[in-house]
């Protein structure tokens, strides 16, 4: 595993190094690359929010994925409702700027990303789109938080064919949850393709797939949920095989 201050060897690898957009500072980030390694022991990850943005940039392009983890709000000015930034929650511009910009090269790279929660929501609004500010408020939904955030479940379904539905292998699942924002105007390049009960986005990806690397937003949090459900071992499973697979190209 790899923490702040650690030296990133810049030589080929035999296992994928993941860049996790924030993955340290407390035990919920370290959750993220935790998860990681109980999926594949031999994979190695760093937290690229412990670094100057242009090291970052840098670092990510040793990468074999990105994951973008859940946190703060996205700072609404940047999807035109900074109007409404008194009822986020502690939004960093900093980090926005970090995740935005490595968004941006990921992409240039073709590299395969996983977004989680905000990372679901980052990348929506980086690709056009924009978020509800507030479930219980906006649309008088009560679903998505609860007294114990650890233990607050709702179904989800998902669309037949998606990936999505290919990669857990179910129409349907169980998710935890525990966030008040999701996506409202969907980015145009991205489709939904899983929903909650009351109609909240659970899961996007790519509209048009052919020709695009690996992209998947999910809602809920697969690093704190038990292994035995497929959102969370088989949605890890898939992107760490991604991992492998665009370190084996990108090293011929």
């Amino acid at each position: 595993m790899l923490l702040t201050g650690t030296a990133i060897s810049v030589q080929a690898q035999e296992n994928p190094l993941i860049a996790i957009s924030k993955g340290s500072s407390s035990e919920s980030y370290l959750a993220y690359g935790a998860w990681l390694k109980n999926l594949d022991p031999e994979i190695r990850w760093v937290d690229m929010s412990v670094y100057p943005l242009d090291s970052a940039l840098s670092i990510l392009e040793k990468c074999s994925g990105l994951l973008l983890s859940g946190g703060e709000d996205v700072y609404p000015g940047r999807y035109g409702k900074e109007s409404d930034t008194a009822r986020c929650d502690k939004p960093d511009l900093e980090r926005d700027t970090l995740e935005f910009d490595l968004i941006q090269k990921a992409g240039e790279m073709k590299l395969p990303i996983l977004g989680i929660c905000r990372g679901l929501q980052i990348l929506n609004v980086a690709y056009g789109g924009s978020l509800i500010i507030d479930i219980p408020q906006d649309i008088a939904s009560t679903i998505h938080r609860c007294p114990d955030k650890f233990n607050c479940f709702h179904e989800v379904a998902f669309l037949y064919g998606s990936f999505i539905n290919k990669v857990t292998g179910s129409m349907s699942g169980r998710s935890n949850t525990n966030h008040h924002q999701a996506i409202d105007q969907l980015a145009g390049d991205l489709v939904a393709t899983g929903w909650s009960g009351d109609g909240i986005i659970e899961a996007i990806e790519w509209k048009n797939p052919a020709g695009k690397p690996y992209l998947l937003g999910v809602q809920w949090h697969p690093e704190r949920m038990d292994l035995s459900s497929p959102l969370s071992l088989k949605t890890g499973l898939s992107f760490i095989q991604a991992a492998r697979v665009y370190m084996l190209n990108d090293n011929k």
